[in-house]
């Protein structure tokens, strides 16, 4: 009989290893132990068990140790054996007596153990002859010492009958029962997704900052993930509050986590209250503290009970100490009283002296008013960095070092640098409130900004405008604005840097003269050495085409005198020009090192940055498989974190991607969802990136007509944008309009391109401007020039450009009636094509191929059955039964994007519904691993 499906989020291996065992699919008698900490599921495990085990016509008799009857003989056994109590009188005399007395437990003697165990063993036999037994037994640690010697005296006996035994242990616990010999599975934490899925079922609506916090402190504990919400206040959980540093512990919590704190000696208590209150202490810094608060009495030696009692266990840093879960940190810092905490904090900043950032932090945490030496000090830390270099604990630091201040005015100005700062971290969803609380900061100052403050407050506006909200043009007139108001004074200030670089990425995502115009004024006012690397970036960006030498040679240069881990306001710039120049390969492992530290340091919105950059240069290169992972990493962070500008970005990598491998009904899903998001808001660069994917899925189809319509729309004749090089539709443009009959307005094209200099602009825009002249010509001239394109330097590096010339040289070589020639370069182009997945141009190159009498078969286990991630994650899920919608909102899309995945899935998959859907992703994983599948497995 088939099992029903009882959902258990993150538990998918546990619950096929029971289901194996109740299914008769493992051995008759089998017996499990699960153990894991406490509150991380093994509960749940058990109920869903029984659950199962009940629906497949079992009977099913539980028990649990509890702590207070420990010490009562027999009392889980009498817990199983009293359901089942009439079915004593079938058993022999003796067994039965013996029986009787376990459950007169008042009346009962001492009784014999070999008696009592040999008894219950027939009584479960005699049960489970009637039909299969399962017998469920919780809190193990806690049986007593007789149960458990029954229950292990049953476990290696029941081989022969249809019983199971299934029970559950707490970590670390020792009991009688762990000395059977019975396999064992040990219950982790929940992964962070199924984790925040689990919290959204119990409480949904929660801010995603506090969803980010809670699902990060219960570090995989469903019992956490219930009961953190609910000690929370409402602002708190919708994000007009922020969450405290410790978060506050229901009682349970308290019990599950620090139970074992109030036994453990003094000195212990007090070593574990300065580890808790800061967890990158060394014994160092934690030996210096105690030494001012309890010099006779405490010592790091002191950690030993807290070992012992599972709270803490040995680091892999050298003399460091972790806490077994983070909340044991909160636990111990809620039950100690507020006077024991303030002198824990100050004989911390006593001991870290040399630290200026941690001792600011540890003096605020002993504060108890508005101080504002403490204040200067948190500020001074925070910000010892340049600004840019950011991350949460920075934002955290300028948000207390604002509580702090006596002065509402720089109570406003030291929440804007928050804000700012909080634009590209984790907190960026914090970003308004902050603003809104810095507004009201200055409105009780009463009286007006000073021009500093106006600057930073504009810089951070505008930056969560862009990336938030994505309105460019409010960004742009906000900052227009704010720097006509500035002093050129404060030339080389960071807050006017600050603004010119959000400037700068105005113009690149509004893709419009204006804000370029007022760029370069701009820098011509406030022009200073901490502006080159801004200038440089105009220089190169705002015409590409006529890019001179010695500005790419400046850019070269830069580039590799950037130091090697150089700050994000300076890299990122310099590798968005990098990138429209194709120049970023010097700097990808730069790149790649600042997404490490920015991610493992909360700078959300760079690592975003950063995978969008490296997907881009994947993508020109035709390293398609790496650009889609790129992109589709930095499309879950975007999403995840509301940087919606970044997310269209990144939409439009993956369209693009899409559309070239065919997926067109997934490109133009994709470009919609793109186009209705960044039409409204004027995001031009964004739409062009829609633009260009529609345009590819035409092409895909043989539309021409509707490819030509798409490209022209991207370009007006001998226009050669700012920012993003329209030069890379040119080969697309004309092949669209030679294929649609405008052969005029196709060479027209290739002679503004020339004029414009786009084949200046790099290798990859000087083959496709040769390509696009190729195509464009006369029959006379398109052999010379096709040879011309071809034999460019660095064509290697093109991979689908150069053979997509290679297809369109085979093709007109083969109209030529030159059917030796046109075989080489077919059959090149196709190899390329193919290994790209590529397949709308794979398809033409075999056409082609054939028409020269050369037959060509598919390569045999060639891409077309190939899933990317996210067409694995869709399908994986759509198997398991969930509707589009539920996809989606799992995977951040819309249910429409979730269909156009499906209607690709099905035929690449070989199937027609969802139910046939699990049994072709078992066959290509198999595959994949080098196995049979499992249909023709033996």
């Amino acid at each position: 009989m088939s099992l029903p499906v009882v959902e258990l989020l993150g538990r998918a291996e546990e619950l096929e290893l029971i289901d194996a065992s109740l299914s008769g699919r493992s051995r008759v008698g089998a017996g499990l132990l699960l153990h894991g900490d406490p509150g991380i599921g093994k509960s749940a495990l058990l109920d869903v068990a029984a659950v199962r085990a009940e629906t497949a016509g079992m009977r099913v008799l539980r028990a649990s140790g509890v702590e207070f009857e420990a010490g009562i003989g027999l009392s889980v056994v009498h817990q199983l054996i009293y359901p089942i109590r009439a079915r004593i009188d079938r058993l022999a005399a003796g067994h039965g007596d013996v029986l009787r007395q376990v459950l007169d437990l008042p009346q009962r003697t001492a009784l014999d153990p070999v008696l009592v165990s040999t008894a219950v063993l027939a009584l479960l036999g005699e049960v489970a002859a009637g039909r299969p037994l399962l017998l469920v037994v919780d809190d193990v640690q806690w049986i007593d010492r007789g149960s458990a010697t029954v229950l292990g005296f049953a476990a290696r006996r029941i081989g022969t009958d249809p019983i199971m035994l299934l029970a559950a242990a707490r970590s670390g616990a020792s009991s009688l029962l762990h000395q059977v010999g019975l396999p064992e599975r040990e219950i982790g934490p929940l992964a962070d997704q199924p984790a925040a899925a689990l919290l959204d079922a119990w409480h949904p609506g929660l801010a995603p900052a506090s969803r980010r916090r809670l699902v990060a402190e219960a570090a995989g504990s469903p019992f956490a993930l219930r009961e953190l919400p609910a000690a929370l206040t409402d602002g708190q959980r919708s994000g007009q509050e922020p969450l405290p540093t410790f978060l506050p512990l229901s009682r349970r919590l308290e019990a599950v986590f620090a139970a074992a704190v109030p036994a453990l000696p003094a000195p212990t208590r007090q070593l574990l209250l300065l580890a808790a209150l800061d967890a990158d202490a060394g014994p160092g810094t934690i030996s210096a503290a105690l030494q001012s608060t309890a010099p006779d009495r405490a010592d790091v030696g002191d950690l030993a009970p807290a070992r012992r009692a599972g709270l803490v266990h040995a680091d892999a840093r050298p003399g460091r100490m972790s806490f077994r879960h983070p909340l044991i940190r909160s636990a111990i810092v809620q039950a100690t009283p507020p006077d024991e905490r303030r002198s824990a904090h100050l004989a911390l900043a006593a001991a870290l002296a040399d630290e200026p950032g941690r001792r600011a932090w540890h003096l605020a945490g002993a504060a108890t008013g508005p101080d504002e030496s403490v204040a200067r000090a948190l500020e001074d830390a925070a910000l010892s960095s340049r600004l840019g270099c950011s991350g949460s604990a920075t934002v955290t630091r300028l948000v207390r070092a604002a509580e702090l201040s006596p002065q509402p005015a720089d109570r406003s100005r030291r929440l804007i640098e928050a804000a700012y700062l909080a634009n590209t971290t984790e907190q960026f969803d914090q970003v308004t409130r902050l603003l809104a609380d810095a507004k009201q900061a200055g409105d009780d100052a009463g009286q007006t900004q000073d021009t500093r403050t106006g600057s930073a407050f504009a810089a951070a506006t505008a930056t969560y405008l862009m990336h938030g909200e994505g309105d460019v043009d409010a960004a742009h007139r906000l900052l227009a604005r704010a720097l006509d108001d500035a002093d050129t004074a404060e030339t080389g200030s960071d807050w006017v840097n600050a603004m010119l670089e959000a400037l700068l990425f105005v113009c690149v995502y509004a893709d419009q003269p204006e804000p370029w115009q007022h760029l370069g004024r701009a820098l011509a006012r406030f022009s200073s050495e901490r502006t080159t690397h801004l200038r440089l970036c105009y220089d190169a960006l705002t015409d590409p085409g006529r890019v001179t030498y010695s500005v790419r040679k400046r850019l070269a240069d830069a580039l590799v005198a950037l130091p090697a881990d150089p700050p994000p306001w300076q890299l990122v710039p310099m590798a968005y020009a990098a990138l429209v120049l194709d120049m970023l390969a010097p700097i990808r492992q730069v790149l790649r090192r600042m997404i490490d530290w920015e991610r493992d340091n909360g700078g959300t919105g760079l690592v975003i940055s950063g995978l969008l950059l490296l997907s881009g240069d994947s993508y020109n290169h035709g390293h398609w498989d790496e650009a889609e992972h790129l992109a589709q990493q930095g499309l879950d962070l975007a999403t995840t974190h509301g940087y919606h500008l970044l997310a269209g970005q990144l939409r439009g990598h993956l369209a693009i991607i899409a559309a070239l491998r065919g997926d067109a009904d997934l490109a133009r899903a994709l470009s919609d969802e793109i186009t209705t998001w960044a039409a409204p808001r004027g995001v031009g660069t964004t739409q062009t990136f829609a633009r260009y994917a529609r345009a590819f899925a035409a092409m895909g189809e043989g539309d021409y007509e509707a490819a030509y319509v798409q490209a022209s729309q991207l370009n007006s004749r001998g226009r050669t944008g700012p920012g993003l090089a329209s030069s890379w539709m040119v080969l697309d443009l004309v092949a669209a309009a030679v294929r649609t009959g405008h052969s005029d307005e196709a060479r027209a094209w290739v002679a503004a391109a020339q004029q414009a200099g786009e084949d200046r602009i790099s290798a990859r825009t000087a083959l496709i401007t040769a390509g696009a002249a190729a195509l464009a010509a006369h029959d006379n001239d398109a052999g010379g020039l096709f040879e011309a394109a071809m034999s460019l330097p660095e064509n290697d590096r093109q991979p689908f450009e150069q053979a997509r010339i290679q297809l369109a040289y085979g093709e007109w070589l083969r109209r030529t009636r030159d059917t030796t020639q046109a075989r080489l370069h077919l059959r090149a182009a196709l190899e390329t094509l193919d290994r790209l997945g590529a397949r709308p141009w794979v398809q033409r190159a075999r056409d082609e191929l054939r028409a020269t009498g050369i037959p060509t078969t598919a390569r045999p286990g060639a891409r077309g059955a190939a899933l990317t991630t996210q067409e694995r994650q869709i399908a994986t899920l759509a198997a398991t039964g969930l509707t589009n919608k539920q996809i989606g909102q799992r995977l951040f899309l819309s249910h429409r994007t979730v269909s156009a995945h499906l209607h690709r899935l099905f035929p690449k998959l070989g199937v027609t519904t969802r139910a046939a859907l699990r049994d072709a992703l078992e066959t290509i994983t198999s595959d994949a691993d080098g196995h049979a599948p499992r249909s023709q497995r033996p």
